[in-house]
């Protein structure tokens, strides 16, 4: 059965229909070729949270979207899903996150957590909780992997996609295009096993994980700029002032394109942290950083990305938080969530 025989009611020109799925796409789990998993999880957020709003907010603001994409012809016929948001992983998160205040604070305040076995206490059942999560993110990336689906995860903090990319360590050797305002290579930050600031330094146990391409970075502290230097072969980079500068003196973006692509192996997983937008794009995300990507610039990257011999093997998309007063921040990023599923499947469909 082709595409108008099963979908032919379905009109890309019209309004939206809120039928529970991500775009109010007509099309089933089975059907999609990219499937989006959402995680509405932010225990760890040390700033400001409510990213685990994030999943629910671009699911209501795509359907705002209009479908024509000039990167990939009839971007709305090869079907994209989302599983339902888990509302046991958001009332978890709720709950852990009350905690994990309660313990952030503690530390802010000077306090050392040899000094209390209630905190203790609290870390050892937030760090179990986060392994949980990532048992379960890999079991769900992994069963639909198995079915033959490109994979995306909608978080959520950035400690989400861990589970995802242990799934694809099973299957693929790989690099990470992480575009992102923060570099994530803190061990263990606050205590936390799997901070959304330790990402990246948790990734890179993984021995699939040959190599990480690091975009847009501009917020870092001395000691992950030390893991950076003494690991040149396996961490590349891009910090946004080096980006910018290079800009200044008449470099263009489309030959710092090319190096950034240059650097990362065969497959390519993207990791977008929204924070890596200028913070205009995205005002509410959980630690904002001035200076960063206009959409369309780092759409471009990502774009020749796709159109060169590599492939995108998946993607994750985090940090999107809603505000109470206007809906800004899910617009831009179910944006974000429609571009990369359009290249991710242009890659891996040629």
């Amino acid at each position: 059965m082709n595409w108008e025989e099963k979908y032919g009611d379905f009109n890309p020109n019209s309004v939206a229909v809120e039928n529970g799925n991500i775009f109010g796409f007509p099309y089933s789990l089975e059907d999609a070729k990219v499937v989006i998993i959402p995680i509405p999880w932010d225990v760890t957020t040390s700033y400001s949270p409510g990213t685990a709003k994030g999943p629910k907010a671009i699911l209501d603001a795509s359907l705002q979207l209009d479908f024509y994409d000039p990167y990939l012809k009839d971007a709305w016929k090869y079907g994209i899903a989302m599983e339902s948001i888990s509302d046991d992983i958001a009332q978890k998160s709720t709950l852990l996150r009350k905690n994990a205040e309660r313990y952030i604070t503690f530390l802010e305040e000077g306090n050392q957590l040899s000094d209390s076995e209630e905190m203790q206490t609290v870390l050892t059942k937030i760090n179990a909780a986060s392994a949980e999560l990532n048992a379960w993110v890999k079991e769900r990336t992994t069963h639909w992997m198995n079915q033959g689906k490109l994979v995306g995860l909608l978080g959520g903090d950035h400690s989400t996609p861990y589970g995802y990319l242990q799934a694809l360590a099973e299957k693929h050797e790989f690099g990470i295009l992480q575009v992102d305002a923060h570099a994530d290579l803190r061990k263990a930050y606050e205590g936390f096993e799997f901070s959304h600031a330790s990402i990246f330094y948790n990734a890179l146990k993984i021995e699939s994980v040959k190599k990480l391409v690091q975009v847009g970075i501009r917020d870092i502290c001395p000691e992950e700029v030390e893991l950076i230097e003494a690991n040149p072969n396996r961490i590349k980079t891009f910090f946004d002032w080096d980006l910018k500068s290079a800009h200044y003196a008449g470099k263009t973006w489309e030959d710092e394109c090319r190096e950034i692509i240059m650097n990362l192996p065969q497959k390519v997983y993207i990791s977008f942290d929204i924070d890596g937008l200028d913070p205009t794009l995205c005002p509410n995300t959980g630690t904002p950083v001035a200076g960063g990507f206009q959409f369309q610039e780092v759409f471009h990257l990502i774009n020749l990305l796709a159109e060169s011999n590599k492939e995108i093997i998946g993607f994750d998309l985090c940090e999107v938080s809603p505000a109470k007063d206007h809906d800004w921040n899910e617009n831009v990023g179910a944006r974000v969530l429609f571009k990369l599923c359009n290249l991710t499947y242009k890659s891996s469909n040629g």
